[in-house]
C-alpha cells in the first residue's frame, strides 16, 4: 500500500503532458498571429530591392 502511494510516475507524465500541450497552443497562437506580419514584411522589403522579381499572385501556380 506505501509503494503505491509513493509512486508518481503517472502523475508526473501527466504534468508533462499538460506542458507539452500548453507550449504547442502557445506556439500554434504565435504562429498564426505572427505569420500576416512576417508574410507582409517580406512582401515589404521585396518590393524595395531593385530588380526583384514580382511574386506571383496566390493561387496561380503552374499545377505541376
Amino acid at each position: 500500500m506505501i509503494r503505491l502511494r509513493n509512486d508518481e510516475k503517472g502523475a508526473t507524465a501527466v504534468e508533462y503532458g499538460i506542458m507539452v500541450a500548453l507550449i504547442a497552443v502557445a506556439i500554434i497562437i504565435a504562429v498564426s498571429t505572427l505569420g500576416g506580419t512576417l508574410s507582409g514584411l517580406f512582401e515589404n522589403v521585396e518590393g524595395k530591392i531593385p530588380g526583384a522579381p514580382a511574386a506571383p499572385a496566390a493561387g496561380t501556380g503552374t499545377g505541376g
